[in-house]
């Protein structure tokens, strides 16, 4: 059924030249309150429409951000026709071929990966983070808060002991400890395969509306260790490590980091980001009724097992996650 706001914005669409005619299609949703459309102009060229409430998303950012990646050579949609009033954008097609159904496919995997690895490093020596806000210890604690809150206590319905509490919280007190002394970076925060398209000017970046002033191995880890798409270790380690000499050669890491100390960032800043990740998509499922992402948790508590067991600092992390309930 079409809906109030899909009325509106086909009525803002069509009052402009070269759309009078022109229909709606459903392009995709995200885990915000944002929709997408797709649409095309009396020539046959597509656009993306994006429907933002402005009660729930700002597009000001949006806009700032996508100015800012563009500006740094790389490929994010321009913007055609804004209404901020009512929420409303028309911006240019990158296309349908998102990472994820090109990584399954077995699709030049090493190409693609090569891409987004040069385009981060691109957008974090590139874009000034100033003005952005701080990736800092309390927004670090509240992201991973969302595991106990909406993960344990609603979807497990499990509430820890006082022992238990004291573990995640000393552990949470860690991983943003090991977060804040990384270099602080543009960091687009959701840099993965469902926000990646394969394109002419590769890659297609969206979903950046969310940007923040953080550590450097953050959009790396969500790359690499994605809630998506499944990469073998040996290469996570091999483009970790590549990464690092990347990084070095833009200026973006002294020369008293070690690749070891890099590699316990990525894998501390991956517990923090999963972490949080469980706890969104528990939240997803029980709050707004997005149950296909509890599909996706299994993926991402493999991580949590599987990098915390490496570490003596994150036993304790580590027995907890294995002797939790789960479904």
């Amino acid at each position: 059924m079409t809906d109030i706001r899909q009325t509106a914005l086909a009525r803002w669409l069509q009052q402009q030249s070269g759309f009078e005619t022109a229909k709606l299609d459903v392009a995709s949703a995200d885990a915000s309150f944002r929709r997408y459309f797709r649409c095309q102009d009396s020539k046959g060229q597509s656009y993306i429409l994006m429907d933002a409430p402005p009660e729930k998303e700002s597009l000001k950012e949006f806009i700032h951000i996508a100015e800012q990646i563009r500006d740094a050579g790389l490929n994010a949609p321009e913007i055609h026709a804004q209404d901020l009033e009512q929420g409303f954008l028309r911006l240019s097609d990158l296309g349908e071929q998102l990472y994820l159904g090109e990584l399954k496919q077995q699709r030049d995997n090493e190409r693609l990966y090569s891409d987004a690895l040069s385009a981060l490093a691109v957008m974090q020596a590139g874009i000034n983070p100033e003005g952005l806000p701080a990736y800092d210890a309390e927004l670090l604690q509240f992201e991973m808060s969302l595991f106990l809150d909406w993960y344990l206590k609603k979807h497990l319905n499990y509430t820890p002991s006082d022992a238990e509490s004291a573990i995640l919280s000393e552990t949470f007190a860690q991983l943003s400890q090991s977060a804040l002394e990384q270099p602080q970076v543009f960091v687009h925060r959701d840099y993965h395969s469902r926000n990646l398209l394969k394109a002419t000017h590769n890659p297609g970046i969206i979903d950046f509306q969310d940007a923040v002033c953080g550590a450097i191995t953050y959009d790396l880890v969500s790359l690499l260790r994605d809630a998506y798409f499944v990469l073998p270790q040996n290469l996570i380690e091999d483009y970790v490590q590549g990464y690092y000499k990347l990084a070095k050669h833009s200026g973006l890491l002294n020369d008293d980091i070690s690749p070891e100390q890099f590699s316990q960032w990525f894998d501390w800043m991956g517990l923090q980001r999963h972490i949080k990740v469980v706890g969104i998509f528990a939240r997803l499922a029980h709050r707004d009724g997005k149950t296909d992402y509890l599909d996706d948790i299994p993926k991402v508590y493999y991580y949590l097992l599987k990098v915390s067991a490496r570490y003596p600092e994150m036993q304790a992390l580590h027995q907890l996650l294995e002797e939790l309930p789960r479904d």
